[in-house]
């Protein structure tokens, strides 16, 4: 499915030069998404894709390391897991010398981003079973480190 376009994709791209610009280092924007039961083992995958304008700065794509009840679920464990690097490029550029104003998590799916900001408030009978640590990224919402805003499927790269 998706994964296999993504691939297909940056197998076409070995050929380019990596091309990087900075248009403002007080806006990070991220790209956080995940593939539901795509392993032989029904566990997920996450990708995510951090930019200061043009280019990947930072970017990584890894196997979840459990399986997962539904692809709501599965977008959740993939901010958990982007959450560590987006917090830290965040620290680290701040650390620099530099403030940042807006990290903006870029995520697709409606259902993720209600429960990533609002926790179990926007739990429902489907969704009750979800741990309360993926809910750490509603406190770093809440404290203004990162914020998520909804971003279709087919504009999920920079």
């Amino acid at each position: 499915g998706k994964l296999k376009r993504v691939i297909r994709y940056l197998k076409g791209t070995r050929h380019l030069k990596l091309r990087l610009s900075v248009n403002n280092l007080g806006v990070i924007h991220w790209w956080v998404d995940a593939s539901y039961n795509v392993h032989e083992d029904c566990k997920g995958q996450t990708g995510a894709m951090m930019s200061l304008g043009k280019g990947a700065a930072m970017s990584f794509s890894r196997k979840q390391k459990l399986n997962v009840r539904s692809s709501t679920e599965g977008e959740l464990v993939g901010i958990d897991d982007a959450l560590p690097l987006i917090l830290w490029a965040r620290y680290f550029i701040e650390a620099q010398g530099y403030s940042v104003e807006q990290n903006i998590m870029f995520q697709d799916n409606k259902s993720t981003i209600l429960l990533a900001t609002n926790g179990r408030w926007s739990s429902s009978k489907r969704t009750k079973h979800i741990k309360s640590r993926y809910f750490f990224i509603k406190d770093k919402v809440e404290s203004g480190e990162v914020s998520i805003e909804y971003r279709p499927t087919d504009q999920m790269f920079c």
